[in-house]
């Protein structure tokens, strides 16, 4: 039988999707391609970094000994990316501040994915077993289902939210259809540690 895909398989292929945006957004020519491009490149980062925070890093703090510190860090990256996201909100892919925010937005996301794929991934596999790796790519997944998948998905966020806060409401039920999420599960968590 044939293994699941793992949370670290999994988010490697989105490592290697937002790369692919990012190279059709530096690369299109009409304004309108590039806005595109960079709409599509906020629902795919918003849908993984939700993804992570949701289900990677509780158990990054529970598993390693500075799991506290890897998360909060790796929060701290995700929080910048937003924040350039959201300053890129609005702006004429034609303007002068866009390629620019696009360019920091790169940089923040390259060092980001460097440092999961070479430090804290092999950690996680070498710490986790390979069961509680699936478990949490199959919650990654179900996580990421919320989202939006394109950048014409309706609007039903509050007046004034841009595609952000709209993409993390889906994501995180921030919205509040359900009333439940991570921090309402009915469910214990599940411990991620090898057995002896």
């Amino acid at each position: 039988m044939a293994h699941a895909v793992d949370v670290i398989t999994e988010l490697t292929a989105d490592h290697r999707e937002m790369d692919e945006t990012f190279d059709i957004l530096e690369q299109a020519v009409p304004a309108a391609e590039r806005q595109t491009a960079a709409e599509r490149l906020t629902i795919e980062l918003v849908r993984h970094t939700v993804a992570e925070e949701e289900h990677l890093y509780p158990t990054l703090r529970e598993v390693l000994p500075d799991g506290d510190l890897i998360a909060d860090r790796e929060i701290a990256d995700h929080a910048r990316m937003e924040k350039i996201l959201k300053d890129l909100e609005g702006l004429d892919a034609d303007g002068p501040h866009f390629d620019r925010l696009v360019a920091a937005l790169r940089a923040e996301v390259t060092a980001h994915v460097w440092d999961e794929e070479e430090n804290l991934f092999p950690r996680l596999r070498e710490t986790c077993a390979q069961e509680a790796l699936e478990r949490m790519g199959e919650s990654v997944r179900r996580a990421k289902l919320r989202a939006p998948r394109s950048p014409a998905t309706p609007p039903v966020s509050a007046p004034g939210m841009g595609l952000v806060d709209h993409a993390r409401d889906l994501v995180t039920d921030r919205a509040g259809t359900t009333g439940k999420g991570p921090a309402n599960s009915p469910h214990p968590p599940r411990s991620y540690h090898h057995s002896a």
